[in-house]
C-alpha cells in the first residue's frame, strides 16, 4: 500500500505547490488595484505606474522590500486594524501574496484572469463644486532642488455663511504636488469651541487684527476628498479667506501647478455642525544636538464631543507622536501612536468609530523631535529651532474634526452629533 501511495501523494503534493505560485494577472493585480495604483500611475505622486504587468514586473523586488517591511502601503499608526476608517495596512494575507509572487519570479500569468483597471474620475471626486477657489496665479516648479512650502491666501468672496457638505483640494499638476493642507482664516473672534488649551499662547502684536485659523481640506498621497453624512456640515463663515499651504516636489522636468478647492454646500442647515479646529505649542525650543526632545500640547473639553479624526503634524525634525485621552475619573487612554512620524505622508487619522470625549477630558499630545546629525532630513544641527512657517522651522501642531454633543451622552445610547 505504501508503495502505491507515495508516490501520488508526492504528485499531489508538488501540483498543490506550482497551483500556489500567485501571478500577477490572478493574485498580484486586485491588491495592488485596490491598494496601491492611487499614487502608483501616471500623473499621480508615485514614482512609478503598477497598473500593468509590463509596470509592475521590474519592481517586483522592490515591491516584495517595501511590503515586507511595512513601508508599502505607508501607514504609521501602531492601533489595531478597525481603529482608523482610513487604515492603509494589507491584511496578512495580501502581504504574503505580493511576497511569495516576486519570490517566485513574479511570473505573470493567464490574461483571461487579468481584472479590468480601475477607473478614476478625470473631474471632482466629491461631483461638480457649487464653487471653486483656485490660486491666483501659477506657480512655476524647478526641476531640480528642495522647495520650500509655500503659501497662497485667497478670498472665498463669500458674502453670507455658508455649509460645506463636500470638500475636495485638487492640485494643478499632480507630478509636482506631494501634498496640501488648507486653512480657513475666518474674521473676528475665534468661534467658541468644545475645549481650551492649557498651554500658553504667543500674544498677539498689538494692533492686529483678531482672526480665526483652522485646518479644513487637505490632499497627500492616498488620501481622499471629505463628505460628510446627511445631517452633517461644516460652517465657513462670511468674508473668510483660505490659505493653501503646499508642499512641491521637484521632478526633473519645469512645470507650473494651479491648484484648487472645490466645495459643495449643504441643501438645508445641518442637525449636526462638524468643526475643524487646531491645538498646538507654539512655545516649543528645540535645542541643537537633541536626539528625543519631547514637547506636549493638552486640550480639556468643556463639552460633551465625539472626536472624529485627528492630524498630527511636525516639520523635518518630527519623530514620533502620541496622544492620550486623560478622562475626569483619571483613566488614562492610549488613543493614538505614531512611533515613526513621516514628514513627507501628512496622515489625518479618522476614527472608524467617532471618540467619545465628555466634558472635564483632556487630549494630550506628545511629539518627539530629533535635532541632531542622525536626522539625515535635519536641516542644521548645530542650531536650536522655535515655531515657524518654514520647513526649517518647526511646529507641534494637531489638526482635529469633532462634533459636540446636543445633550450628555447617555451610556449605550446617541445623541445628536454622537454614535452609537
Amino acid at each position: 500500500m505504501k508503495r502505491a501511495i507515495l508516490p501520488l501523494v508526492l504528485f499531489s503534493a508538488a501540483a498543490f505547490a506550482a497551483d500556489a505560485i500567485p501571478t500577477f494577472s490572478k493574485d498580484v493585480a486586485p491588491i495592488l488595484y485596490k491598494n496601491c495604483v492611487t499614487c502608483h500611475r501616471p500623473g499621480e505622486i508615485g514614482p512609478m505606474s503598477l497598473i500593468t504587468y509590463e509596470d509592475a514586473r521590474p519592481w517586483a523586488a522592490a515591491i516584495k522590500e517595501k511590503v515586507a517591511s511595512g513601508a508599502m502601503p505607508p501607514w504609521h499608526s501602531t492601533q489595531p486594524v478597525g481603529t482608523f476608517a482610513n487604515d492603509r495596512r494589507l491584511n496578512a494575507h495580501d502581504r504574503e501574496t505580493l511576497v511569495r509572487w516576486a519570490s517566485s519570479g513574479a511570473p505573470k500569468g493567464d490574461a483571461k484572469d487579468l481584472p479590468a483597471a480601475p477607473k478614476f474620475a478625470n473631474g471632482w471626486e466629491i461631483g461638480t463644486p457649487d464653487v471653486v477657489i483656485s490660486m491666483n496665479e501659477p506657480y512655476k516648479v524647478p526641476a531640480s532642488g528642495t522647495i520650500d512650502y509655500q503659501m497662497f491666501t485667497m478670498p472665498t468672496n463669500f458674502t453670507t455663511d455658508k455649509w460645506v457638505q463636500a470638500i475636495e483640494v485638487r492640485p494643478g499638476t499632480r507630478a509636482v504636488v506631494h501634498h496640501i493642507l488648507v486653512f480657513c482664516q475666518e474674521p473676528g473672534e475665534p468661534r467658541p469651541q468644545a475645549f481650551e488649551s492649557t498651554i500658553p499662547k504667543i500674544p498677539a502684536r498689538a494692533g492686529r487684527r483678531s482672526e480665526s485659523i483652522s485646518l479644513i481640506a487637505s490632499t497627500a498621497p492616498g488620501t481622499n476628498a471629505q463628505t460628510f453624512p446627511l445631517g452633517q456640515a461644516m460652517l465657513i463663515r462670511a468674508g473668510a479667506k483660505v490659505v493653501f499651504q503646499i508642499h512641491y516636489t521637484s521632478n526633473g522636468t519645469e512645470a507650473e501647478d494651479r491648484s484648487s478647492l472645490g466645495i459643495i454646500f449643504a441643501k438645508h442647515a445641518p442637525e449636526v455642525e462638524v468643526r475643524n479646529a487646531a491645538f498646538s505649542n507654539p512655545m516649543l525650543k528645540i535645542p541643537a544636538g537633541a536626539d528625543n526632545e519631547e514637547v506636549d500640547s493638552e486640550i480639556q473639553f468643556t463639552e460633551n464631543a465625539h472626536v472624529q479624526g485627528l492630524l498630527p503634524h511636525t516639520h523635518l525634525r518630527g519623530k514620533s507622536w502620541e496622544y492620550h485621552v486623560i478622562y475626569p475619573d483619571g483613566r488614562d487612554e492610549a488613543i493614538l501612536s505614531v512611533p515613526k512620524y513621516d514628514f513627507n505622508w501628512q496622515t489625518y487619522y479618522v476614527f472608524a468609530k467617532p471618540l467619545a470625549v465628555p466634558k472635564g477630558a483632556r487630549i494630550k499630545g506628545i511629539a518627539h523631535y530629533d535635532n541632531s546629525t542622525a536626522n539625515k532630513s535635519n536641516p542644521d544641527p548645530t542650531k536650536s529651532v522655535r515655531w515657524g512657517q518654514q520647513t526649517w522651522d518647526e511646529m507641534q501642531y494637531t489638526g482635529i474634526t469633532f462634533t459636540i454633543d446636543a445633550a450628555p451622552a447617555v451610556e449605550g445610547g446617541t445623541g445628536p452629533g454622537g454614535s452609537k
